[in-house]
């Protein structure tokens, strides 16, 4: 039995030693498989020596663009030329403003003229001769114009204070001023008139208003008046201040028949710094006031 056991062990071991011998028969051909794989390294430096020809071969074309990224880049260089050209209508801007404001000025210079028309032919015409015809020593001694006073009653106010509204606008209009408001001094019974009752309007006007007022009275609106035949000579006060007196309003080109509610008259006083009612007639005449004959 012993011989029997001692036979069997050395098989058993040499069954175990045998799959040993493949397994590392086996691992062998992985070596060899290493192997092939370390002939391929030059293979990936050849290529490597490859990409690098094309690169070089790539580089050439860059310079080449290069060349004609600077035949590009000129034109920018050229580009601000045109920008100067683009600023220069832009300095010619104000130019155009300077021209636009040229025909302003002389719109409002034109206005100054037609408006002292009447105070030109005053200081250029009528000093000279009234100096010449009472041997002023001084230009300050000619009498000259000081204000015009134009003055609306309004007795219909007392009952009706909207019938004032009216005549406050018909002589805005007539006089480009706005007027004042007159009131009652004292109260009076026979008339229902109390103290500080509204009765009436009336502008004071000074400088180029009065002499524009007084050119379009004597030129214009006193012509309108029917049978016209010329203002009278004795409305002096003595101390050469002249009052006229019209009937209606009507006669003033600014008032509109149709926007009328009643035909009211007015008076103007026209203040003078003449002494008598001789020099101040004869500013009048010059003036061109048409005193009947």
């Amino acid at each position: 039995m012993e011989e029997k056991k001692k036979s069997v062990a050395p098989k058993a071991t040499e069954v175990k030693k045998a799959p040993a011998a493949k397994k590392a028969a086996v691992k062998k051909p992985a070596t060899k498989k290493a192997e092939v794989k370390k002939p391929a390294a030059p293979k990936a430096t050849v290529k490597k020596d490859v990409v690098k020809e094309a690169m070089v071969i790539k580089e050439a074309p860059k310079a080449a663009a290069s060349k004609t990224e600077a035949k590009k880049v000129e034109p920018k260089a050229a580009a601000p030329k045109t920008e100067v050209k683009k600023a220069e209508p832009k300095a010619e801007a104000p130019k155009a403003e300077v021209k636009k404001e040229e025909p302003k000025a002389k719109k409002a210079m034109v206005k100054a003229t037609v408006a002292s028309r009447l105070k030109e032919k005053y200081e250029q015409v009528i000093i000279p001769k009234m100096m010449t015809k009472y041997s002023y020593k001084s230009v300050m001694e000619t009498p000259r114009l000081e204000k015009v006073v134009i003055n609306v009653g309004v007795g219909d106010a007392i009952i009706n204070a909207k019938v004032l509204d009216d005549s406050v606008r018909e002589l805005r209009e007539i006089a480009g001023q706005q007027p004042v408001i007159t009131k009652a001094k004292k109260s009076i019974a026979n008339f229902k008139l109390r103290e500080g009752q509204s009765i009436g309007c009336k502008v004071t006007l000074r400088g180029s208003r009065m002499y524009d007022f007084l050119d379009k009275l004597v030129s214009i609106a006193l012509p309108r008046v029917r049978d016209f035949r010329g203002v009278s000579r004795n409305a002096f006060d003595g101390h050469g201040n002249y009052t006229l007196g019209v009937k209606e309003q009507l006669i003033f080109p600014e008032i509109d028949y149709d926007k009328v509610n009643k035909i009211r008259g007015m008076d103007i006083v026209i203040v003078t710094t003449a002494r008598n009612d001789d020099e101040a007639f004869t500013l009048l005449s010059e003036l061109g006031m048409p005193f009947r004959k």
